[in-house]
């Protein structure tokens, strides 16, 4: 079975599984689909974490596809062009793309599929065409003049005619679909053997000619989100020095399962504090609609997401105390800090008996909360400053808590600035291996396409701190702490692959869905389709990093009666309309064997299919 977000790639999935091909195999080729048919959401200079089990051995793992800063990238080299934080947008933002190598990483390892099969699907895509959704539609006509007049290379693939395409029309991107068969054909050239062809494969892409285009274009200035034109720091040593790498899940137990995520890199994690923390509240005894359990859960999102930003970031550059922010002990520590009301400020803790710090931006600590940084009406930030700000929503709701009417910002600027999204991909074969995967980054509205390729660069590198001495500070070969986050849950007999877009979002929009499936006894698909909602008092790891105060999005299928409870807590609730949030997809084994899978009808276009 597969599930995703586009049904494109969940069909491929299942094409490569009956073909024969297992789960390792069904995921990239899926993963390369998403490539070509959500190119607002994702890319081949993209980034994708992986989540693998293989079930013949309980083997449980990590593919990081999440691309290192240049070598170039020190803090000095954007401060000297007088730039506080990294832009959002362009050359100066790019780090490594990491998502062709992870896909070409588990192929290697875990596949059994000739390259050609895995790839084709995706060269065909892009060469004869696909409907582009209209999500992808909006997103071009969002940055429509900025292609026009600054991205001529982008405005030459997504301006066709000069103009955004229609939607559901027939899209093809031919140089995208030339540079996959360039790679296949020198991957065909090494001789027969698979795994031959898979590293020859990595070369071109990252020591030959996808490389040296990438360097020489990034050689180039083009407009960013600062407002003004510069070159980037990506080289072609940084790509050939760069491999995805395998490393070990972190988990915790919960409701009689195994929960996994990635290491601190990612913010995986914030989703087994937020479990870790309910488990000691005793929320298995929650009615999981109650105004109670949603204020509960509310609450311990903003102390887990608060130690995300003090402690989380790149293991190779600092100490992470991981283990400790995961223990049963240090959870119900901070299970304790909540109360009946909703809490101000950020609150992160002290594990190990060690001071939490933050980026200043957030303000100067009182009796160990930190002020925050806050939209205010105007959009504008300022720490600690500004009663919380939230408008009509996606789903045209209103606000109900105290807060001024004045709109969201929307998902992408004009100028191209992204607050996150991405897709997601599950799969489950026969043998019971399992896949979770979130690709993301190189959207098309965030980095030029480069000359050639058809493809543009990632932008994490936006989720770096210029401040020296945080966890998540820029350094040259370093890992951004990135928002994807896919995820597995493992039992005796099976488990589960789970995942879902959405930025900071992510392991907030599962944690719901979790509940109403481990502790509620819903289905894969019921627990999908159950109200969601999510904290957006956490602070954003996107440019330019505001948050709002006491801020709530949920959906009005909650009802009246819980919405206008969390308000009268202090929550600033906004309704997001009744089907809105969340794009959550799953695919596992049950207890009886059978397989399951489920995907979001949020939007209309994930899949889940299966046999």
């Amino acid at each position: 079975m597969v599930a995703s977000t586009h049904w494109l790639a969940s069909a491929v999935g299942m094409a490569v599984l009956e073909a024969g091909g297992n789960a390792f195999d069904a995921a990239a080729a899926a993963g390369f689909t998403l490539q070509v048919v959500e190119p607002h959401l994702n890319g081949p200079g993209g980034d994708a974490p992986i989540i693998g089990h293989r079930a013949s051995d309980g083997h449980t793992f990590v593919v990081c596809g999440q691309g290192t800063a240049p070598a170039a990238a020190t803090t000095g080299a954007y401060t000297d062009l007088g730039l506080d934080v990294v832009p959002g947008t362009g050359h100066l933002a790019a780090v490594v793309p990491g998502a062709f190598g992870a896909w070409l990483d588990l192929l290697a390892r875990y596949g059994t599929l000739p390259l050609a099969d895995v790839l084709g699907p995706a060269i065909g895509y892009a060469r004869d065409g696909y409907p582009l959704v209209p999500a992808a539609v909006r997103t071009i006509g969002t940055v429509e003049r900025l292609f026009a007049e600054h991205w001529p290379t982008s405005a030459a693939v997504y301006l066709p005619g000069g103009r955004p395409p229609e939607p559901g029309a027939r899209f093809r991107n031919p140089d995208l679909a030339a540079t996959y068969t360039r790679v296949l054909a020198e991957a065909e050239a090494a001789g027969a053997d698979r795994l031959a062809q898979i590293e020859a494969a990595r070369r071109a892409f990252y020591e030959g000619f996808v490389a040296e285009a990438v360097a020489a274009f990034v050689r180039e200035p083009v407009l960013d989100s600062s407002g003004e034109a510069h070159a980037g720091l990506l080289t072609a040593d940084d790509l050939a020095g760069w491999r995805a790498t395998e490393e070990p899940t972190v988990a915790v137990p919960f409701a009689g399962v195994e929960v996994h995520k990635t290491a601190a890199w990612g913010q995986g994690p914030v989703l087994l504090q937020q479990l870790r923390m309910l488990e000691a509240l005793g929320v298995e005894d929650a009615d999981l609609g109650s105004a109670d359990l949603v204020h509960t859960a509310l609450e311990v999102t903003t102390l887990a997401f608060a130690d995300r930003e003090a402690w989380f970031g790149d293991p190779a550059e600092g100490d992470v105390p991981l283990d400790a922010l995961l223990s049963s002990r240090y959870a119900a520590e901070r299970a304790r800090l909540v109360g009946a009301d909703a809490a101000d400020g950020l609150r992160p803790g002290s594990p190990q008996g060690r001071e939490p710090r933050l980026a200043r931006v957030f303000g100067t600590p009182a009796a160990g909360v930190w002020p925050g940084r806050y939209e205010d009406a105007t959009g504008g930030a300022a720490a600690g400053t500004g009663e919380p700000t939230r408008g009509p929503g996606p789903g045209g709701g209103a606000a109900v808590g105290p807060a001024l009417d004045v709109g969201p910002a929307p998902d992408v600027s004009p100028a191209g600035v992204t607050r996150g999204d991405t897709c997601h991909v599950d799969v489950v074969d026969r043998w019971g291996n399992l896949v979770s995967a979130t690709p993301s980054g190189g959207w098309l509205q965030s980095s030029p396409v480069v000359p050639g390729l058809g493809f543009g660069l990632p932008t994490r590198a936006q989720m770096f701190w210029l401040e020296p001495g945080l966890p998540s500070s820029l350094a040259p070969g370093r890992r951004p702490r990135t928002t994807l986050s896919p995820g597995l849950v493992l039992r005796d007999g099976g488990g589960f692959a789970f995942g879902t877009p959405g930025g900071d979002q992510q392991d907030q929009w599962t944690l719901p869905f979790l509940l109403h499936h481990l502790l509620g006894g819903l289905d894969l698909q019921a627990a999908i389709d159950a109200p969601g909602w999510h904290s957006t008092h956490v602070p954003s790891s996107f440019h330019p990093r505001t948050s709002v105060r006491r801020g709530v999005e949920a959906e009005s299928r909650l009802g009246p009666g819980v919405l206008g409870a969390l308000a009268r807590r202090g929550h600033a609730v906004h309704d997001a309309g009744p089907w809105s949030l969340g794009r959550v997809s799953a695919a596992g084994v049950r207890p009886d064997g059978l397989l399951h899978a489920a995907a979001n009808p949020r939007g209309m276009q994930g899949y889940a299919a299966g046999r």
